[in-house]
């Protein structure tokens, strides 16, 4: 499938973007939000993977560097939680400047997707859009609070000489004072530490949509993890379409060598394909 990179203005920085373009008319519309840190680094090949099979089945996918990371402009530093919703609406606003619809009933409907803390992002960005909009969860994260306070342990880990309890209260003192701490070779901002531990996934009860809800398991016989059950009715209690499956595979955000989770990518292709014919055929009604 043809696939184009180049760089969008954001500000006063610009993002980099890279559009998997189907060989048609796109069935629908996708944007990427990758996770926290080195977890976007290491599930990099699987979200290109992903993005590859998802526009060989008629589908347009937009994968973006959000505002500190990747190729894109400006650190972490510099960085708020805010900023990342505001990279995620402009993603949108750049695929759809991709593949303009002069019908709206006719247009490609669109789809949030996230891995990890994306889908934190993925869920706040879907409750400032003016569109419907469906989403698609990898391994969701129910809190930020859980993502930071996992990336914090790395600061007390790396400190092999010092007492955990005390690296990680030093740390959050300095966020609090209103000081940068570096963390794993990342410049934690106190804004982006504390936009991150006060978000959660929280279904947009107005407006009602699809919701695919994948994690994965090394155990073929695995269940979904205890810390799901919750969100998962919370968000069919709003009214959400919801279709959950556990998929056998590693944990590629985060083992050691990059790996890869094919049983993940034919299920998420699959669902997709399955849930936006659905939506097509027959909208979710609003509850």
């Amino acid at each position: 499938m043809p696939l184009e990179a180049f760089f969008v203005a954001a500000g006063q920085g610009q993002r980099l973007c890279v559009h998997h373009r189907p060989s048609t008319v796109p069935r629908a519309l996708v944007v990427y939000l990758h996770p926290w840190a080195e977890e976007m680094n290491k599930a990099r090949r699987m979200a290109a993977l992903q993005a590859r099979a998802l526009a060989e089945a008629g589908m347009a996918v937009l994968q973006i560097d959000l505002r500190g990371c990747g190729d894109s402009s400006d650190s972490w530093a510099d960085t708020r939680w805010n900023d990342w919703v505001d990279d995620a609406l402009l993603a949108v606003a750049t695929l759809r400047a991709r593949w303009p619809s002069t019908d709206q009933a006719a247009s490609p409907p669109l789809w949030l997707w996230g891995l990890r803390s994306g889908c934190l992002l993925a869920g706040q960005a879907a409750q400032r859009l003016a569109e419907p909009c469906q989403l698609l969860f990898w391994q969701p994260t129910p809190n930020g609070k859980l993502v930071l306070q996992q990336f914090l342990r790395l600061k007390a880990a790396a400190d092999l000489q010092g007492d955990s309890k005390a690296v990680l209260e030093g740390v959050r003192q300095g966020l609090a004072a209103g000081h940068a701490q570096d963390v794993a070779g990342y410049a934690l901002s106190p804004e982006l530490a504390q936009g991150l531990e006060q978000s959660s996934l929280q279904p947009a009860a107005a407006r009602p949509g699809h919701l695919l809800w994948l994690e994965v398991s090394t155990r073929a016989d695995a269940t979904f993890l205890p810390a799901s059950a919750a969100p998962l009715q919370a968000w069919r209690n709003a009214g959400h379409a919801v279709q959950a499956q556990v998929c056998q595979g590693p944990a590629f955000w985060q083992t050691q060598e990059i790996e890869d989770a094919p049983d993940l990518i034919r299920a998420t292709t699959k669902a997709l394909l399955d849930a936006t014919a659905t939506e097509q055929a027959e909208p979710v009604a609003a509850a």
